[in-house]
């Protein structure tokens, strides 16, 4: 079905879509030591599981959220996602104990699969190969610049009242996307493509995805560098809190870390085209691999000062934001590339085999907190290095075996 949005509201909106995600997980941040002393003052490590609830929780609703918009059309996915979201936030608005508001957080990370999955599949009816890199580079840069805001957001919000009204925050966000995709876009799946959800043809979709080695690679290497952002985002509060006694001036350097890194998805835009996705990727985790070597050998050095060892650590944890901005984009594009007569079902087992994966690495990673970066350097340095040698296997312009 032909797009009847103008570009840039279409882009506009799919980056709000994904930006539920980021305000879903960013905003939170500030929230940290109240809902420790509320629900868990004598285990505050435990806090950041909350980001992990919620990734787990959207990756398993991903599993399902494409075989359902191959079947009834990425709008619908997307009203269905919303309403569940809204009740994972009513649940946690009215929690009194970590284990509700983890289970949620789950239920929210379920309903989000929506907003996530539909989007995707709406950009690969409409776009393929470089050009979808593309225009998926510029939506990841007005989505990144919304995480430089979250935070804030989240912190004025506690100041005015406490941490539970960011879950009413997060289910208005997520009803006025709705809104603007529900009357201004048109759906892109027309009825004649769409696949019944049955067993049999949805086996048949995923042996056809699970069969492609290059698929599998680039689902492999992504679900590295989605460790290596998540693990970040949640313990990236501690960081600053514990290890620079940073507190109130969190979401300023937040948002600056964020705005710098949105200049990662700019550059991949305009270079992709002229370089190709598959050298980018592999060019961003051989960076990241060698610079985060070497803070690592600074760090344990012990010649920095306070000052020095802040310095490097927000240059550090920026530029692994940075490159991310040629790592996502390029590499969903990569994966779905031979697989767009199933996009729906290929961005759901791309996307969730991913953030499933993620969200299980990083649980080590925060508990290991030890009131240093050095766990989560050591995490990135593994994630950038294994993800780089499996980039090495890869190739160009491959196509379904």
């Amino acid at each position: 079905m032909a797009q009847k949005m103008p570009i840039y509201e279409f882009v506009a909106m799919l980056a709000m879509m994904f930006a539920l995600v980021a305000f879903s997980t960013d905003a939170m941040l500030p929230a940290f030591p109240q809902m420790a002393a509320d629900l868990v003052p004598d285990a505050p490590n435990s806090i950041p599981l909350v980001i992990s609830a919620f990734i787990f929780g959207l990756g398993l609703g991903t599993f399902l959220a494409g075989p359902i918009s191959d079947a009834i059309g990425r709008k619908g996915v997307v009203a269905g996602g919303v309403a569940i979201f809204v009740l994972g936030c009513g649940l946690s608005w009215a929690a009194n104990s970590l284990e509700m508001l983890l289970a949620g957080r789950v239920l929210q990370g379920l309903g989000a699969a929506g907003p996530r999955i539909g989007p995707m599949a709406m950009m690969r009816d409409l776009y393929e190969g470089r050009r979808m890199a593309q225009l998926t580079s510029i939506i990841m840069a007005v989505f990144m610049l919304f995480p430089a805001v979250a935070p804030f957001i989240g912190q004025q919000i506690i100041r005015l009242s406490d941490w539970r009204m960011i879950f009413v925050a997060f289910a208005a966000f997520a009803v006025f996307s709705l809104t603007w995709l529900m009357v201004r876009q048109p759906e892109t799946l027309a009825p004649a493509d769409r696949r019944a959800l049955k067993f049999g043809p949805l086996l048949d979709a995923t042996r056809l995805v699970m069969s492609n080695p290059m698929v599998m690679l680039y689902t492999a290497a992504l679900t590295l560098g989605f460790t290596e952002l998540l693990a970040i985002i949640s313990n990236i509060q501690q960081v600053y809190d514990q290890t620079f006694g940073i507190t109130e001036a969190f979401p300023m350097w937040f948002a600056l870390g964020a705005l710098i890194a949105s200049l990662g998805t700019i550059a991949n835009a305009s270079l992709v085209m002229r370089f190709g996705m598959r050298r980018l990727a592999l060019l961003a985790f051989g960076i990241k691999a060698l610079f985060t070597l070497s803070v690592i050998i600074l760090f344990q050095s012990q010649i920095l000062g306070p000052e020095a060892q802040f310095v490097i650590w927000f240059v550090w944890a920026t530029s692994v934001f940075f490159m991310m901005g040629m790592i996502f984009g390029n590499l969903n594009a990569l994966a779905l590339q031979p697989l767009g007569h199933v996009a729906g079902t290929a961005a759901s087992l791309v996307t969730g085999l991913s953030t499933v994966g993620a969200a299980l690495l990083i649980i080590p990673v925060g508990l290991a907190f030890d009131g240093t970066p050095l766990p989560l350097m050591i995490n990135n340095l593994i994630a950038a290095s294994l993800a780089f040698m499996l980039m090495r296997r890869t190739v160009d312009d491959y196509q379904p075996a």
